[in-house]
């Protein structure tokens, strides 16, 4: 379909009176539409992007659909997963959701049995529209590392690995030099933080041992304090008798 079909669509859409709330019903229709075609049409993606672009409530409702979507994505047939990641793909690479929605996929070997293709197909088709070079560059801003955690783990070896050869395997390798030099200097990191560690407890126990001569010392001087009023004593009494 063209362009002006999707503006007329979303003209008619928005005149639509939704009484507050029924905002998610009409963000449900449209992606169910959208995985019912035969082949992913861009119309649905530019519709969607319209209304999240139009009134945040549709952007947050379309990103709970995202997290819906994939909490059942092993129900769905091929051809219906396929158009539904690249409806969010769309979504992602005009901005019209957050890419925060990404925390909600754990890319591991025991979690992406079933995710495996809605996430391939999610980002080639990111990698498409935005290129490898952006891609990845927004893959490393510093403000969304907690929200790419879980996708590019680094938690241990085997799950670094593991997304390593995932992403290398769909010919996205270029976004993953991040984690292949983290998991070069990963040896290197764990020796950092056993010596760090290692010193933590040896100035504990330093400082116990000065803490023990402290009171070795304390108690020393109180003994011959006491034996030096002792004498004292004695020869006053000698004086006296």
């Amino acid at each position: 379909m063209s362009s002006v079909d999707f503006e007329e669509a979303g003209h008619k859409l928005l005149k639509i009176k939704l009484e507050p709330g029924q905002e998610m019903e009409l963000c449900i229709m449209l992606l169910e539409c959208c995985s019912q075609e035969r082949t992913y049409l861009r119309y649905y993606g530019l519709l969607g992007q319209r209304f999240c672009m139009l009134n945040k409530v549709y952007q947050d409702n379309f990103e709970k659909c995202f997290v819906q979507q994939y909490s059942m994505i092993h129900r769905l047939e091929t051809n219906k997963l396929r158009n539904v990641a690249k409806f969010f793909a769309h979504l992602l690479g005009t901005d019209a959701v957050s890419w925060h929605v990404l925390a909600y996929i754990r890319l591991t070997e025991e979690d992406t049995t079933s995710s495996c293709i809605f996430i391939m197909i999610l980002f080639q088709e990111l990698s498409e529209q935005l290129g490898i070079w952006l891609l990845n560059e927004r893959l490393n801003d510093p403000t969304m590392q907690e929200s790419f955690e879980s996708i590019l783990p680094k938690d241990n070896p085997r799950n670094t690995r593991f997304a390593i050869n995932f992403f290398t395997s769909i010919r996205l390798g270029g976004i993953t030099e991040n984690l292949r030099e983290y998991l070069k200097n990963m040896p290197r990191l764990i020796m950092q933080q056993q010596k760090a560690a290692s010193e933590s407890e040896g100035d504990s126990g330093s400082d116990s041992d000065s803490l023990s001569g402290s009171e070795s010392e304390s108690e020393s001087d109180s003994s011959s304090s006491g034996d030096s009023d002792k004498e004292v004593w004695q020869r006053k009494k000698r004086r006296r008798g």
